[in-house]
């Protein structure tokens, strides 16, 4: 039992951290789309994307990037299946198997 409350301890405690550094990767990412000169243009979010899996190590070679721009906002979601420590069946059980994050940011311009 003590073994098990360990195992669980851990995947919450990497799980935390999974969660802050995929915040923070898809907050950079588009932030650079949203102030980019081109306006959020797919050589932006090419570089934003890299840029995003380079920050997260070998963890961002497993992330799945969601764009959706508009005139006004950029929104990312940023979703990575997680390692587990547990049984497959306890890690999704207690949501533990994945990652996912979405942002919001509002787009820079020059206003007239």
């Amino acid at each position: 039992v003590f073994l098990i409350l360990l195992l669980v301890a851990v995947q919450v405690v990497f799980e935390l951290y999974a969660r802050s550094a995929v915040s923070a990767a898809a907050l950079d990412a588009a932030s650079a789309v949203a102030g980019s000169d081109g306006g959020g243009t797919s050589v932006a979010q090419t570089d934003a994307v890299a840029n995003a899996r380079a920050i997260l190590g070998s963890y961002g070679a497993r992330a799945r990037f969601a764009w959706q721009i508009t005139p006004s906002t950029v929104e990312l979601t940023v979703s990575v299946n997680n390692p587990s420590v547990l049984p497959s069946f306890a890690a999704s059980g207690l949501g533990l198997a994945e990652v996912s994050r979405s942002v919001v940011v509002d787009r820079e311009g020059v206003r007239p």
